[in-house]
């Protein structure tokens, strides 16, 4: 599939960060959001506001849900802030479970979002966060909300989501899913799940660019919630203009707030449509390349090494020096990063097996 993407000319394998742009989002992105605005003498919210059906229709076939359990966010920060404040469970006395290997800005949200008192427990680092013991150790009756990462970006590794979410239903603690690092290259079936929330984007494996969030509500909780962060999108009419009468949305869309930006999810809907139409092809072809790296590399490959247990992405701790790789790297015209555990490294379905053993060359 690489002639249907913009590739560069060096090896690039830092999917986990930004994918690679398809060849048709130019000519899609001036179909649905310049042509209405230049080629028209008429207002072009209509035509715009379809984008935003499409990019909700988009999800609900990737994650194999309704699209209007789906509302539009500009980041996971933002999204998961307006969900943790409109959660009427939660109070000064509230338990929230993380683990100390999410995304920093998942914590920065949460801390802040939380009622002045609400305690945040932490998954020690160190733990294996592949294992449900492990987080059935720290998921206690008295959690009222769990957040997990399906996967991780500094470890490669996976967090077993179906049995969290099973646990946490019988603990009645609700669950929040990110699916930042995870979204198209490892599936996830939103109904079979029944999670309660999931927030992720569209930057990195779905090659959507940012700016294009997204916050997931289960059916039970659309109603119930209010969401204090509102403006004339999460009316039921936004088009009412009445300011002394305001209606939630009666579904996801009441999250949305103001008026919205338009042109990310022109981008991302269409990147989405494509992959949502891939099933498990991206998965497999991902797994195989990094089965290959752990083949040449072996246990300098530092992340999982059982599929189950491992995200797209592979981190390697070189044997010559973090810094070594990296500066032949450079100079090979291969592109990837390091973290703290060592460099990361996530082949996509453009990626191939000579990307792989080009990378593989440059150890010794």
């Amino acid at each position: 599939m690489k002639q249907d993407f913009v590739l560069p000319s060096d090896t690039y394998l830092l999917n986990h960060s930004v994918g690679r742009p398809l060849k048709s989002a130019e000519s899609h992105f001036k179909q649905s959001y310049l042509s209405p605005w230049q080629d028209s003498g008429r207002e072009p919210w209509q035509a715009w506001l379809a984008v935003i059906t499409e990019f909700q229709q988009a999800l609900g076939r990737l994650f194999n849900s309704s699209p209007m359990q789906f509302c539009p966010q500009v980041n996971l920060s933002s999204g998961l802030t307006k969900l943790i404040m409109a959660l009427p469970e939660l109070n000064e006395n509230s338990v929230v479970l993380m683990s100390a290997q999410d995304f920093p800005s998942m914590g920065f949200a949460v801390q802040k979002a939380l009622p002045d008192g609400a305690t945040i427990r932490y998954v020690p680092e160190h733990t294996d966060i592949t294992q449900i013991d492990v987080w059935q150790q720290h998921l206690t009756a008295d959690v009222d909300l769990v957040f997990v990462s399906q996967a991780y970006s500094n470890t490669g590794q996976v967090a077993p989501v179906n049995d969290i979410v099973k646990f946490a239903k019988a603990n009645q603690t609700l669950s929040i899913i990110d699916v930042a690092q995870s979204a198209g290259v490892i599936p996830l079936d939103l109904t079979e799940l029944d999670a309660d929330f999931m927030i992720g984007s569209s930057v990195k494996w779905l090659c959507g660019g940012p700016g294009a969030a997204y916050l997931w509500l289960n059916q039970k909780h659309i109603e119930r919630l209010v969401p204090k962060d509102v403006g004339w999108f999460s009316h039921e009419n936004p088009f009412e203009f009445d300011i002394h009468h305001f209606a939630y949305h009666d579904s996801a869309l009441k999250f949305w707030g103001g008026t919205p930006s338009v042109a990310p999810y022109a981008f991302a809907s269409h990147s989405i449509d494509y992959f949502s139409k891939l099933g498990d092809k991206l998965r497999k072809h991902n797994q195989h390349l990094i089965d290959l790296l752990i083949q040449h590399l072996n246990e300098q490959v530092v992340s999982p090494h059982d599929r189950n247990h491992r995200s797209g992405t592979a981190i390697i701790n070189p044997k010559m020096g973090v810094e070594a790789v990296m500066a032949e790297c450079a100079q090979a015209g291969i592109s990837l990063d390091a973290r703290v555990h060592g460099l990361r490294v996530s082949p996509h379905v453009y990626n191939d097996e000579s990307d792989i053993f080009k990378l593989v060359g440059i150890f010794r």
